[in-house]
């Protein structure tokens, strides 16, 4: 009886606990802080597949003009999806307006169908579609398409509060769409830089790049719909794409075999995508070294960021699976062993690349392979996405851009603006629960004891303690600690002052995203204006770029270094906080943005100012320390357009006394990287010299250290700007504004300064302080006009006049002993410059 009575509740109980599972599994589940889902001329919700469009009849705003012409299709009529049922029309320039909440990438997906109207033909109606940057489609018909339904993806990276999507009717006929979406998505999804194909060289800056969706498949699998995918996203079966069907065989396990490792979400690929994949079959070939190859038509103008999906759900035991990966013929992954990426069997693992099309074909290809040591011929490959990059023009269809496309508005708009909030109740509910909360924690914050405000850093814990090296700094009225077992330093903060500091990281306080997370502009209790990093939990080397971040800054200080305040590390976060750069990256006044241009002189002050803090780092303690991410969005600047170097979390201590370099893994940005270093993993003070090569390059020729829409021998910046050196010919390939302008003595010398870093192997450049002297010299001899002859009166041919040695260290501090006022950093800079004063000008001496 008893047994009976218990076996009645198992079936209860197990259903207890798969509900909390799902729950669990739900709450865990990305969820968009942005999501707008709209069914264009609808008159009711639609639903589809588990996801609700409202109609935007009762969103519409025109200010006046009229609202666009809505046609419904026949409900006889067989359609693809729902959605396709409805649209609406615009005889004018027509606007769509999102409100958003998080800034960052976001899903624009477009649903066209040009149903049958009796006043238009929809089918013979050029279509643009554009947003404020990028433009989304240019004068497409479906006229000559082979399919009457139309279903764009797009991944754009949004800085504003606000999104608009314009439709922008042509040679006098009318737009339409039928349905959109705009939903965001995590930051990490797509990284900032990836490796690039062929030339097989870096590829950085993705993030000011928009991406199409043109290929999504599920190796081996069924089609899994947005119902299926955290993300919305759909993935097809592969099957049409296999160049010989016979070459492949899939494969597959229960998805709930697939274990995430925890650097890896379902927001990357769903399990479905992981727990299948297509592995070698037979191809009716004599051996069984042979590829797997998918081909894909793409256009030729445009490069493509490919995404690899990996799940070792075949092999049996560790190291058993080894084989080759090609995108176009290139080798990409040589001897690829999956298990020594993930460290065990079933786990997902990803690989991303840019690549362009085959030969300026239009055809992409991948293939798969084994490897030749093997002892098992197989190959696996479980998902593969390819994005279309957006080229120069920031444009995914033709030549064109946004302004030259989207006319000029006069007079009243003619927008369809969407204004989706929360019901009103609502938001007075969660306004009076948020104003009662803030007022617990600020009474809780008055009534807490006042803390000593600096503390020893912890590298490895929350536990802090005052050692009797602590000492209060009377001149600065702040307290600083310097513990006698470290010479870390940083004032800790709560999260409570963090959040009150940037109004609990109010999206309209973003100054950018980087690969450590996102930083906000912040105000302490004081008035004191901070940025404030906040770093992204779900970032694979967050902790690492935390500890080290810290623990080099702590411990700098100098005049053309970003200077590190403090840091929290509460409630699992890692936030850390830095004085305010008001004038931001320099990248930004060079191109990108509508700042204004700035003038050769204080582009000469700004490299200066960042080869001192270079200096300082290679040369200001026993052992240097080399950056390793020199790069145009880490030099910052004041108010004053004092440049400082920042971030600081691929720092490397430099080589011992006894050593010639530092043997480590290759990290950096794209573009700015040593090719020493790249290829021999020896890491010295002097591929931090390469990199700002790149920089003075970079802010010579206002473009970016990479730009892969140009023409290959223009692609790179360092080789580009060589050519043009050794020619003599810089003016050419200079910023225009500054064409006129610059005193042609001065450009050689900044020239042959460039070409210098920009040696191929580390032992023929200079050293930064060799750098710094040659900057100052043709800052000299911009300020000077008596010398006019860049041959006569270069400091290389100036006989009789002994080079003072460059000692601008003498009276600055010591990275160990402790941290002293700015005075010392002023004077070393007042020290160089008359130096060069006496060498240059004539009444110097």
């Amino acid at each position: 009886m008893g047994n009976s009575r218990w076996n009645a509740w198992i079936p209860i109980i197990f259903c207890v606990i798969c509900w909390s599972f799902m729950i669990h599994i739900a709450s865990a589940a990305f969820s968009p802080a942005d999501s707008y889902l709209i069914a264009c001329g609808a008159a009711q919700n639609v639903t589809v597949q588990g996801r609700t469009f409202v109609p935007d009849l009762h969103l519409v705003s025109l200010e006046g003009e009229d609202e666009g012409q809505i046609v419904t299709a026949n409900s006889s009529a067989s359609f693809p999806s729902p959605l396709y049922q409805s649209l609406r029309v615009f005889t004018s320039l027509s606007s769509y307006e999102f409100r958003i909440r998080q800034r960052g990438r976001h899903w624009v997906r477009l649903y066209l169908h040009p149903l049958p109207s009796i006043n238009h033909d929809l089918s013979s109606s050029p279509l643009t579609v554009v947003t404020e940057a990028f433009v989304l489609l240019n004068n497409f018909t479906f006229k000559n398409q082979n399919t009457p339904f139309l279903f764009k993806e797009y991944l754009i990276n949004v800085t504003t509060n606000l999104l608009t999507i314009s439709f922008i009717p042509s040679n006098n006929s009318v737009a339409f769409v039928n349905a959109i979406e705009v939903v965001s998505v995590p930051d990490e999804l797509i990284p900032d830089q990836v490796v690039s194909v062929s030339p097989s060289a870096p590829f950085g800056g993705l993030s000011n790049y928009g991406l199409e969706t043109v290929y999504r498949l599920n190796m081996g699998g069924p089609l899994i719909t947005p119902q299926n995918d955290t993300l919305g996203r759909t993935w097809e079966n592969d099957r049409k794409y296999l160049h010989v069907n016979s070459s492949a065989v899939n494969v597959s396990v229960a998805p709930s075999n697939v274990k995430y490792p925890p650097v890896l979400t379902p927001e990357m690929a769903p399990n479905w995508v992981y727990a299948t994949a297509e592995t070698m079959g037979d191809a009716n070939v004599p051996n069984g070294s042979f590829n797997i190859t998918w081909v894909f038509k793409v256009d030729p103008d445009f490069n493509y960021f490919i995404r690899l999906h990996f799940c070792d759900i075949v092999s049996s035991t560790l190291n058993e699976l080894l084989f080759e990966v090609y995108i176009n013929s290139e080798l990409v992954l040589p001897s690829f062993d999956l298990s020594t990426k993930t460290g065990g069997l079933a786990v997902p693992y990803f690989k991303d690349f840019v690549s362009n099309s085959s030969d300026g074909s239009n055809t992409l290809s991948v293939s798969l392979g084994p490897d030749s040591d093997t002892d098992i011929a197989d190959a696996l490959l479980n998902g593969l996405e390819i994005m279309k990059i957006s080229n120069d023009l920031r444009s995914f269809d033709g030549s064109a851009s946004v302004d030259g496309l989207l006319p000029a508005r006069k007079g009243k708009k003619n927008k369809v603006g969407i204004i989706i909030g929360v019901a009103v109740g609502t938001l007075a509910a969660i306004g009076l629960i948020s104003l009662l909360y803030c007022c617990f924690m600020k009474r809780r914050t008055k009534e807490r004891p006042n803390a000593h405000p600096w503390l020893p850093l912890p590298l490895y814990g929350n536990s802090h303690t005052i050692t009797k090296g602590s000492t209060i700094s009377q001149k600065s009225g702040t307290a600083s600690c310097i513990s006698l077992a470290s010479s870390n330093l940083g004032r800790v903060f709560t999260f409570q002052e963090i959040m009150d500091a940037t109004n609990k990281f109010d999206e309209n306080l973003l100054l950018g995203v980087g690969g450590f997370g996102k930083v906000y502009k912040g105000t302490l209790e004081d008035g004191t204006k901070v940025a404030v990093k906040r770093g992204n939990p779900r970032s694979e080397q967050g902790l690492a770029e935390f500890q080290t971040e810290i623990e080099m800054l702590s411990k700098l200080r100098h005049r053309h270094l970003v200077s590190l305040i403090g840091y929290c590390d509460e409630r699992s976060e890692m936030i850390l906080v830095y004085e305010f750069m008001a004038n931001g990256p320099l990248r930004s006044h060079l191109y990108g943005t509508d700042l204004p241009s700035l003038s050769w002189k204080q582009r000469l002050e700004i490299c200066i100012g960042a080869a001192r803090g270079l200096h300082y780092l290679h040369t200001g303690a026993a052992q240097s320390i080399i950056h390793r991410d020199v790069k145009t969005t880490n030099i910052l600047l004041d108010e004053n357009f004092v440049a400082k170097v920042a971030d600081f979390g691929l720092s490397k201590t430099g080589p011992a006394l006894d050593q010639t370099h530092v043997s480590t893994a290759v990290k950096g940005s794209f573009g700015y990287l040593d090719p020493e270093y790249f290829r021999r993993q020896q890491l010295t003070e002097k591929s931090d010299v390469y990199s700002f090569g790149v920089v003075l390059m970079e802010v010579l020729c206002t473009r970016p250290a990479l730009n892969p829409v140009l023409p290959r021998e223009q692609v790179n910046i360092a080789e580009w700007a060589m050519t043009w050196q050794k020619k003599g010919m810089l003016e050419q390939i200079m910023d225009t504004a500054l064409v006129g302008k610059v005193n042609s003595a001065s450009l050689k010398k900044y020239g042959e300064t460039a070409e210098k870093c920009l040696a191929e192997y580390g032992v023929d450049r200079p050293t930064m302080g060799d750098v710094l002297w040659n900057l100052e010299y043709a800052l000299q001899l911009e300020e000077t006009s008596a010398l006019t002859d860049p041959d006569e009166n270069s400091t290389n041919h100036i006989p009789g006049i002994p080079l003072t040695p460059l000692t601008p260290f003498d009276n600055s501090v010591s990275m160990i002993d402790g941290i002293n006022s700015g005075t010392d950093d002023d004077a070393e800079d007042a020290a160089t410059s008359a130096v060069f004063s006496q060498l240059v000008n004539p009444r110097g001496r």
